[in-house]
């Protein structure tokens, strides 16, 4: 009996451990300051938990050996200079800096960084020189942009964003790519938070099939996948077409209105704040919408974030709007959370039914979407007229459509 006891004892320690794993993580520093410190840490919901620090010696050699608790991705910071993200689980590994930036006229554009001896880490390596490359390309895409003659900056800028997009679809491409390439790996984890958890929802969920067969309960991939169900119906609850999510804030004289109120007309709901000053600057665009739209089904509903009631308050008798306006409690946390936002201003417009037709209007987008919607016509109507547009006629091919000219000067 006394055996027994013991045992489960024993069991019931083992079970309260956090399972961990010891790593090492040694290297080369080129140039050093006595300044310079080595920290390695992870970004969880946001917050910084550094792991370890340490100093190079008088060679620039350093050493930094660490519990990893949780796998997952983690950053290895060379002082000021340098940063490379890594996978920590059960692997030693070698990372070599170039250090401090040696350099009379300093500019922030580091190096590329590998990680070498850990096997998990090949795809960390990957991953970081696409960043790595991805990031050389907006570069030299804004350089180009400014040295080229155009016939207008709306041409320049058309350009410029063509070029931005044609660059970000040829990174997720990769990062796809590795994702199939190192299938059954723990170590995609790392890829799959680089895709779009609706748009790449195929991928994301083989990728995390293919863990969860080699390494049946494997945690981190059963966390990922809960992450991402919450991200996904955070998404698809604000996608086009879909209910606007209710709420209701209090407005100057406390009473609780929202999108509710306006139920049976055309809404836009401007989230903004007294602080922000590209909300103020939209205003003036807004009071001439408000102006053409307000006797033909057009509501607006300005809603504050201010920390501080007063301030908006006093923001809005400056800014003399003639529309509902309200305040969002918290400094807006619950509002941000509901519509999914993270940059104001937020513009959205709701047609009569209180379903989101449009997002993150701005300038004259604002008033030719009222007018469309006003007609009957939504922004992915017109998405779609546009694409079909683009199509060759029958029996032809994509070759025959001309590209549109480049207006020079």
């Amino acid at each position: 009996m006394k055996k027994i006891l013991i045992l489960a004892g024993i069991l019931a320690l083992m079970g309260s451990c956090t399972p961990s794993n010891k790593i090492t993580i040694k290297g080369h520093v080129k140039f050093t300051d006595p300044q310079m410190k080595m920290t390695l840490f992870s970004w969880d919901d946001h917050v910084k938990d550094t792991v370890a620090t340490v100093f190079p010696d008088a060679n620039g050699d350093y050493s930094i050996t660490a519990d990893i608790e949780k796998p997952g991705v983690y950053f290895l910071e060379c002082g000021y200079w340098q940063r490379v993200s890594l996978w920590a689980e059960n692997e030693d590994m070698t990372i070599d800096f170039r250090g401090m930036d040696t350099a009379r006229i300093k500019i922030k554009n580091p190096p590329f960084v590998q990680i070498k001896g850990s096997p998990k880490n090949e795809i960390m390596n990957d991953l970081n020189y696409n960043s790595f490359r991805h990031y050389q390309n907006m570069i030299a895409i804004s350089q180009a942009a400014y040295r080229a003659e155009f016939a207008s900056k709306e041409d320049k800028d058309k350009l410029s964003v063509t070029l931005y997009e044609a660059n970000d679809t040829d990174l997720k491409e990769r990062v796809r790519f590795l994702m199939d390439k190192y299938a059954g790996s723990t170590s995609v984890l790392a890829a799959v938070s680089h895709l779009n958890p609706v748009k790449d929802e195929e991928e994301i969920d083989a990728a995390l099939d293919a863990i969860l067969a080699a390494r049946p309960g494997y945690k981190p991939a059963e966390e990922m996948r809960a992450k991402i169900a919450d991200q996904r119906e955070r998404i698809k609850r604000m996608m086009v077409g879909q209910p606007a999510p209710l709420f209701t804030c209090p407005d100057p004289e406390g009473k609780e209105i929202g999108p509710e109120t306006f139920r049976g007309k055309i809404l836009l709901i401007d989230f903004w704040a007294s602080w922000c000053g590209p909300c103020r600057g939209e205003v003036p665009n807004l009071k001439r919408c408000y102006a053409q739209f307000k006797d033909k089904g057009v509501e607006f509903l300005s809603v504050s974030i201010d920390q501080s009631e007063e301030a908006w308050k006093k923001a809005m008798a400056e800014e003399v709007m003639s529309w509902p306006q309200a305040h969002a409690p918290k400094a807006g946390a619950d509002i941000l959370d509901l519509y999914q936002f993270n940059g104001i201003p937020f513009i959205i417009l709701l047609d009569a039914e209180g379903k989101i037709v449009a997002k993150n209007l701005r300038g004259d987008a604002i008033r030719t979407t009222i007018e469309d919607l006003l007609k009957g016509v939504r922004p992915e109507d017109k998405a779609k007229q546009k694409a079909a547009a683009a199509m060759p006629a029958a029996g032809g091919s994509m070759a025959m459509i001309p590209a549109t000219p480049i207006k020079r000067k």
